[in-house]
């Protein structure tokens, strides 16, 4: 991925979109942590607000960033043969087409916003 043009990434959460969404999804990681099932959402963000190292990679990124709740790509990215993607996922968007930057099941062994940190720049 490094030609030296900065990569248009999508982060597509597994999870809806909406205020009431985000409201059971918190109470979801509070009450039931270990069956959240959107890492990328645990990573990036708390309770409350967004990681501060985490949002301090994504502001001096110089990769576009696009984030998208699962609903949202489905809309924005709809296709009539249909993507066969799992969320939570990052993908890079090449002309109209998208290769998988960062699988859902290598973001489900993701533990901190470092590692996410440091798997994004590697790719990149």
């Amino acid at each position: 991925m490094k030609d030296g043009e900065p990569a248009k990434l999508l982060f597509v959460y597994n999870a809806n979109s909406g205020v009431g969404n985000a409201v059971l999804d918190s109470m979801h990681k509070v009450f039931s942590p270990s069956t959240y099932d959107c890492n990328l959402c645990d990573i990036t963000f708390g309770l409350v607000s967004e990681n501060k190292t985490w949002k301090r990679f994504r502001q001096e990124s110089q990769h576009e960033m696009v984030f998208l709740h699962k609903d949202e790509f489905a809309k924005s990215y709809a296709s009539k043969f249909g993507y066969k993607f799992t969320f939570p996922i990052v993908l890079i968007e090449n002309k109209s087409e998208f290769d998988v930057l960062i699988s859902t099941q290598e973001l489900d062994r993701v533990k901190t916003a470092d590692e996410l940190v440091k798997l994004v720049s590697e790719r990149t």
